[in-house]
């Protein structure tokens, strides 16, 4: 659906975007993630068609942006990072307003503005002046505004911004009823967030594509943690087929624990050899990693992932 080529963006030499590509697939919740500058709020203009590229491609089916922008920004809910909102309006004419930009056809737009106000709870301030509302519940006006016209793509930018945890919760069942019938795109820095709606991430650093895959992937490190009663294991774990390496750790209560290099799948064969050495397994699984310490490894140029990726090119360590 959503197709990225060798996207740049330029301000006079400095590169915000620099060659990035990637695709996105019809019902998939992806985290767009980076540090402030890292070029994920310029790639969503751009997506959105408010930005231009310097270079490179952005197409949604067969629609390019640029030349089909219109078309393309009818498919689309955009949710800025600081929704622009009419503080003298209520909720409910503010909304009325937006219908109207989306082009809701005037017969229907009661019924889009009922549904949207219901889908982000704001019954009870629908008649309410906007300049009264907390900034949690204005960020919610903000995703009322984006799914009146019921897009097939949905882009917001920390959606989840000043919202109480009653609300974030909330908002997450939101995007997750969202996906059924549209893709979404998510920026945050609130990574449980992502962790919590998402099944991929791309993430930025300096301008480019520095990792492009699912979450599961992600969070699925490149080692076994194996407990052993044997303290020289290591002689026949590291002759193993598919462990790379073996560093032992400490002792405790005889029992050896070992770090392996090595994939999950690598599992069945390290059991095998352990039972086979007639040694005692007291534990064998994979280590995970939650997406806080992938992202920090990613910044700091030490991220490997072996797997698969959307991306053209297999993911390799971020030059620091």
């Amino acid at each position: 659906m959503i197709h990225i080529n060798n996207l740049s963006r330029l301000y006079g030499d400095f590169k915000a975007v620099d060659t990035v590509s990637f695709e996105i697939q019809p019902g998939e919740v992806v985290g767009l993630l980076g540090h402030n500058g890292a070029g994920k709020t310029t790639i969503m203009k751009m997506i959105t068609g408010y930005l231009e590229p310097t270079s490179g491609d952005i197409r949604i089916d067969n629609l390019q942006v640029g030349k089909h922008t219109q078309a393309i920004q009818k498919r689309i809910g955009y949710l800025p990072e600081n929704c622009p909102v009419w503080p003298e309006m209520t909720v409910i004419d503010y909304l009325e307003y937006q219908a109207s930009l989306h082009g809701v056809p005037k017969g229907k737009q009661s019924k889009a503005i009922a549904r949207a106000i219901q889908r982000t709870s704001l019954a009870d301030k629908a008649t309410a002046s906007i300049q009264t509302l907390s900034r949690g519940l204005r960020q919610r006006v903000g995703v009322a505004q984006a799914i009146l016209h019921e897009p097939d793509i949905i882009i917001l930018d920390e959606p989840t911004n000043g919202l109480d945890p009653t609300q974030i919760r909330q908002m997450r069942e939101l995007i997750r009823e969202l996906a059924q019938s549209a893709t979404v795109i998510i920026s945050t820095h609130i990574l449980q967030e992502v962790q919590a709606v998402c099944e991929r991430v791309l993430i930025m650093r300096g301008g480019e594509l520095a990792v492009d895959a699912k979450l599961d992937d992600l969070q699925s490190g490149q080692h076994l943690l194996l407990t052993l009663n044997n303290q020289k294991a290591a002689n026949y774990l590291k002759k193993i087929k598919g462990v790379k390496a073996v560093k032992s750790t400490e002792l405790v209560n005889n029992k050896m624990t070992y770090v392996l290099e090595a994939s999950a799948d690598t599992a069945s064969e390290v059991a095998a050899a352990v039972l086979a050495e007639g040694d005692k397994l007291f534990s064998l699984q994979p280590e995970k990693r939650n997406l806080e310490t992938v992202f920090a490894d990613v910044n700091s140029g030490e991220f490997q992932i072996n797997s698969d990726t959307h991306s053209n090119k297999q993911p390799q360590p971020v030059a620091a």
